[in-house]
């Protein structure tokens, strides 16, 4: 089996990293930022957790980003699969998109490291 990284970061801080596959997900997922309760918090707080996750589509993006990395396990030449999991500012729903894709992918046997590169950013004004 590839081992896999998977990338969480905010697109307004810098550009995406290199990676084999990007989920980017600005504009098809509400933003928990929106919300003042949640501005402050991160993808580690369980009511960012719980929003993100019962946001309609995240879900079965979650199961297509699977059945990705299955696909491109089966490579010849795979050693390394890297997933970056993008939205603006990288503290919301790249996290918790990232830390649930790797929980699905460990239990199907993938070895799977997850940086986390803009959840020490502060949050962006907008």
């Amino acid at each position: 089996m590839a081992n896999v990284v998977i990338v969480s970061f905010g697109f307004l801080h810098a550009d995406a990293p290199d990676a084999d596959v990007v989920l980017d997900l600005r504009r098809a997922f509400r933003d928990p930022h929106v919300d003042p309760r949640m501005r402050e918090l991160t993808g580690r707080d369980r009511l960012v957790q719980r929003t993100v996750l019962g946001t309609r589509g995240v879900r079965p993006l979650l199961r297509a980003t699977v059945r990705q990395v299955a696909a491109y396990s089966q490579g010849p030449s795979v050693d390394r699969i890297v997933i970056g999991s993008g939205c603006a500012g990288g503290r919301h729903r790249s996290v918790v998109v990232a830390e649930r894709l790797a929980r699905r992918l460990r239990r199907r046997g993938h070895h799977v490291t997850v940086q986390h590169r803009d959840l020490h950013q502060p949050v962006v004004q907008r």
